[in-house]
């Protein structure tokens, strides 16, 4: 059985890939995947199920470019594991880049994560997702 450190760098790898199918093995079928932030951030919210979690990551390749997720550290104890790295991309609709630091919280049972909850500098990204247009302006 594989350690719940390895479980998630192994998860990263597969992000770095863009294998989906191997990120969405490594959850539990009731996984809850939250990722804190405005509604005008396309994978900010909660998703549970791997189905959901899917949705997540089609919202990062679909309205991203140049992704790049460097974990400089990681912690575990127990059924949790914590990282903490550097998140970049650009945001295709607007150009505008995002660089932030990043700290991830899993919670794993029996070999499968079942929470993941996803800290980021959120009004970096807002602003960078942000067309500029208020409401009154469209």
């Amino acid at each position: 059985m594989t350690d719940n450190k390895t479980l998630i760098h192994n998860l990263y790898d597969a992000f770095g890939r863009g294998d989906l199918a191997s990120i969405l093995a490594t959850m539990a079928p009731d996984v809850d995947w939250q990722c804190n932030g405005p509604a005008s951030v396309p994978f900010c919210g909660t998703f549970r199920g791997p189905a959901n979690v899917a949705k997540f990551f089609e919202a990062l390749g679909t309205t991203q470019t140049g992704q790049k997720l460097t974990i400089e550290e990681t912690f575990a104890e127990g059924d949790q594991v914590i990282s903490i790295g550097r998140y970049s991309c650009v945001v295709t609709a607007t150009n505008k880049p995002i660089d932030t630091k990043v700290a991830h919280v899993f919670a794993i049972r029996d070999g499968k994560i079942v929470r993941f909850l996803d800290f980021i500098d959120t009004a970096q990204v807002a602003e960078a997702y942000s067309t500029g247009v208020t409401s009154a302006e469209a």
